[in-house]
């Protein structure tokens, strides 16, 4: 089980968080090759890789050339354990620079890009990538099996088109597909996981033994010991959920500074929120924290509200809380 890279998310305190609650494999943000050709000090800072990090693999995407030759290069100077590239990324910001999944549509180029890294890096290579044919499984075949070829260790799989973004069903059968044409190369299944069930319905129906979650931990890091624990698992209470979060919106205080870095937590802050039984009232009040004297404010009156009585009735199985003991 993996954590996925997301860009504005996964930077060193938010994989900290991850990992007290039972994740090992993570990535740096997704990292744009030109901003580190260029040497933009905000890319940079993105592979900075913490001292009490056994692993960590880093994420590159881009389409040109020069640029994913100036970037391996100087990826090559820092220490991971994996170098990834995607080929998935649906946001329209970096469609329009024909990276992500739009480069993963035109597999010829996609394929010299990655056969450049390949030839560069220094680390063990994968990709991760999305379906490219809902129905046809051909398109995502060549990808996979040219990538592959090209000496990919890994290749996780988003079991949706580029066109779906982030909803609608997971067509793991074409994954299942990716998963008999390369028996060789480890294939991740991608997409959908919000609970353990879903976790295990996807390793089920893709014929994966290994999966990556994403925007199912956003908010909710205790997903990875739902899924290592299965149905010994047991949700956080009231008082953890609210330690945990606590912690997290310090490191990016200390990491970020505090001014910054409570402006950065708001969305954070947003996401354990979402679905917790807590009305608008205290993401309101979420949306406007600028210090920590703020957020501790605002905490301590979610703790004495507590989620709406209603919530324990029947929450949401991806965002359970126990009440407090």
């Amino acid at each position: 089980m993996l954590a996925a890279p997301l860009s504005g998310y996964t930077d060193l305190p938010y994989r900290r968080s991850l990992r007290r609650q039972g994740c090992f494999f993570a990535f740096t943000e997704m990292v744009d090759a030109a901003s580190i050709a260029y040497s933009n000090s905000n890319s940079v800072e993105l592979l900075r890789r913490g001292e009490d990090e056994e692993f960590l693999a880093v994420q590159l995407v881009g389409s040109d050339m020069e640029h994913l030759r100036m970037a391996v290069d100087h990826i090559n100077q820092h220490e991971f354990d994996v170098f990834d590239f995607n080929l998935g990324c649906p946001v329209p910001k970096v469609a329009k620079k024909h990276a992500g999944a739009a480069l993963g549509k035109d597999v010829e180029n996609a394929l010299k890009c990655f056969g450049l890294l390949a030839s560069r890096t220094r680390f063990p290579i994968t990709a991760k990538i999305r379906i490219l044919d809902e129905t046809d499984p051909a398109p995502t075949l060549e990808l996979v099996q040219g990538l592959a070829a090209l000496g990919a260790r890994a290749i996780t799989i988003h079991g949706r088109v580029m066109a779906k973004f982030y909803s609608g069903k997971v067509f793991t059968e074409i994954i299942s597909e990716c998963v008999k044409a390369v028996p060789d190369t480890q294939i991740i299944a991608n997409g959908g996981i919000m609970s353990g069930f879903d976790a295990e319905e996807l390793k089920r129906q893709s014929n994966c033994n290994v999966v990556m979650l994403a925007r199912g931990m956003m908010g909710n890091p205790w997903l990875f010991k739902e899924v290592q624990q299965k149905e010994n698992y047991l949700p956080p209470t009231v008082h953890e959920w609210a330690a945990e979060m606590t912690r997290h919106i310090e490191e990016m205080a200390a990491y970020y500074g505090e001014s910054r870095g409570l402006t950065l937590s708001r969305k954070l802050v947003l996401d354990y929120l979402r679905g917790r039984g807590f009305g608008g009232e205290s993401k309101n009040r979420a949306s406007g924290l600028s210090t920590l004297d703020e957020f501790y404010r605002f905490r301590d009156w979610l703790l004495e509200r507590g989620p709406a009585a209603s919530y324990f009735v029947n929450p949401p199985p991806c965002r359970r809380l126990r009440q407090c003991d």
